[in-house]
């Protein structure tokens, strides 16, 4: 049980990816405050209370869990949540930032309320339970945060300006708070998961209704339980990510070649030594096993 006696928020958690973390960290022992405002994949209207459903998968595995309601994308909302662990079990220890809503359309027709509601939820949303997580962490001299960034993100999508910038701005925001943090025992990660949800049921290759084993949302708990134990106290700033069955890290962005004359550079002498000095480090973009064939 490498979380017991831990109390852990995670948002977005009633289904796919969310859900399956917020069990793994209630099989190590931790208590799980459930939030999932029970909206659609694009963020408008509601169905069925997702959120207590998962709390009773908890409950029969032998662990506490509370649902919550409120949104990410609202500051004050925000607060909330993390209240709502305080209230419930005395303390936050554990913050996952998962929750999120697609609107995927490519440039051309994205509205400015595409782009607005996606940012408000995955960016704005990560910062605002940040926000009021973080203090509580550093005060008490424990913490967890891991942000849930996407591939979409790291290397582009098609059609996913608003998502794919969100995602980007993720990343930053973890390695911000990671140098923060540093020296107050709170650690700041971010994961890529992989998973056949209802926010890739539309992906193009993808059978949502027969996904394959390894497709699996539950199988990026794992490695988000770790995350938040004792034992990755010496892990903060790094994104990583999940292939399959493995997990995986990505590499942090560094310079790796630089063209350089002792004195101002025109346009020409680059021109004349990008090829050379440049480019064999070209990376490609997209997320290879989705790029745009032809």
């Amino acid at each position: 049980m490498m979380l017991e006696n831990k109390v852990a928020v995670v948002t977005g958690a009633g289904r796919g990816i969310g859900r399956g973390i917020a069990l793994a960290l209630a099989r190590e022992g931790a208590k799980v405050v459930i939030n999932d405002i029970g909206c659609d994949v694009d963020g408008r209207g509601g169905e069925n209370d997702p959120a207590t459903q998962v709390c009773r998968e908890i409950e029969a595995l032998g662990g506490a869990a509370v649902p919550n309601y409120d949104s990410v994308a609202d500051f004050a909302a925000a607060a909330s949540i993390v209240d709502a662990a305080v209230r419930s079990f005395g303390r936050i220890d554990i913050l996952v930032n998962n929750a999120g809503i697609v609107r995927d359309r490519s440039i051309g027709k994205m509205t400015e309320e595409d782009f607005d509601a996606v940012i408000a939820v995955h960016l704005k949303g990560t910062f605002n339970c940040g926000r009021h997580a973080l203090p509580l962490m550093r005060e008490q001299g424990f913490g967890r945060v891991i942000n849930i960034t996407s591939s979409a993100g790291l290397r582009g999508n098609f059609g996913q300006s608003n998502y794919g910038a969100a995602k980007a701005g993720i990343m930053g925001l973890t390695r911000v708070w990671a140098v923060e943090m540093e020296g107050r025992g709170v650690t700041v990660n971010a994961m890529a998961p992989a998973g056949i949800t209802r926010m890739t049921g539309n992906i193009p290759g993808l059978d949502a209704a027969n996904p394959p084993p390894e497709m699996d949302p539950e199988l990026n708990g794992p490695l988000i339980a770790y995350l938040a134990s004792d034992a990755a106290a010496g892990v903060t700033g790094q994104v990583f990510g999940r292939r399959g069955y493995g997990y995986t890290i990505f590499q942090q962005p560094r310079p790796i070649a630089l063209v350089f004359k002792d004195g101002p550079m025109t346009a020409a002498d680059i021109a004349a030594n990008f090829d050379t000095v440049f480019g064999e480090h070209l990376q490609p973009v997209g997320i290879p096993s989705l790029r745009r064939k032809g």
